[in-house]
């Protein structure tokens, strides 16, 4: 784990939890494709760099999910570098704390104030163009979280971020968290159209191809949306919603997969119900939801 591998000239990536871009400028300055999941994936970074002789000039953050800005912190401490993040996620990386109120709808108790959901804050700017080295492309990816985006370096290699997941980790766990379906489903057509000479996927293999996955990934969407309309045959709240989901596909509730799979079912009923696939109706002062 932490271990440095070179893809093509000047970009890397480190093998971590989320891997982490790596691409080296000019003289000894590199910068970074987010920053691991908290301060020992950060100490980690730091350690590599200064065996390597590199300097941190920058981290660019796809998005704000604690597993991808959790490095920040300390790597900023100890090197000064700058941090960048997109469009809301800026928000988000500078105060952490909305990512679990967010998920939650509402004040996010202990069960949710923990790495894993909540990185510690940094001081980020907002990510644009005008900000990348030289060569950089900036891909837009919405879709997994609000204004999440991609890289593709001058080397012609593509950091992808979150916008698929593995097969394995799809068959393991079946729901990946989205924040907008419609969106998810745009990016993901785009990216199966993508070309480069090779794409770095935060959690999934680095690949010379992605159209395949990027479909397994497309199809699994319209498989849990089925799903979803299945259940609402008759009207039912929220929960009994989720509850059933959650049984079709052997899932296990705990705080974290409530808040994580709950937001995304969420997501999905809107999107149903503004496709018009399912509405909702309000009885006896409860929201209930049924096929249309």
């Amino acid at each position: 784990m932490y271990e440095l591998i070179q893809i093509s000239g000047k970009s890397y990536y480190i093998q971590s939890p989320a891997k982490i871009g790596l691409v080296r400028l000019e003289g000894e300055e590199v910068c970074l494709i987010d920053s691991g999941n908290d301060k020992e994936a950060g100490r980690r970074v730091k350690r590599l760099l200064t065996e390597m002789g590199w300097h941190l000039s920058a981290i660019y953050n796809t998005h704000s999910n604690a597993d991808h800005i959790g490095g920040n912190k300390y790597l900023q401490g100890q090197t000064g570098c700058k941090i960048y993040a997109p469009g809301i996620d800026c928000a988000f990386t500078r105060h952490p704390v909305l990512e679990p109120a967010f998920l939650y709808g509402g004040y996010p108790g202990r069960d949710l104030r923990h790495k894993f959901l909540m990185a510690q804050e940094s001081d980020a700017c907002y990510l644009d163009k005008e900000c990348l080295p030289k060569g950089f492309e900036l891909i837009p990816l919405p879709g997994h979280f609000f204004d999440m985006v991609g890289f593709r370096t001058p080397d012609d290699v593509v950091y992808l971020a979150d916008c698929l997941s593995s097969k394995e980790t799809l068959d393991k766990y079946q729901i990946g968290f989205v924040y907008d379906v419609a969106a998810y489903l745009d990016t993901l057509e785009k990216v199966k159209n993508l070309q480069a000479k090779m794409f770095v996927p935060a959690h999934a293999a680095v690949s010379e191809e992605i159209g395949t996955l990027a479909q397994y990934n497309i199809d699994k969407v319209w498989e849990i949306a089925e799903r979803i309309e299945e259940i609402c045959q008759a009207p039912l709240p929220f929960e009994f919603i989720l509850q059933r989901l959650f049984a079709s596909y052997g899932l296990e509730m705990n705080f974290e997969q409530y808040v994580l799979v709950g937001s995304t079912v969420r997501s999905y009923l809107t999107w149903l119900k503004d496709t018009g696939r399912v509405n909702s109706i309000f009885d006896d002062n409860l929201l209930l939801w049924e096929r249309a």
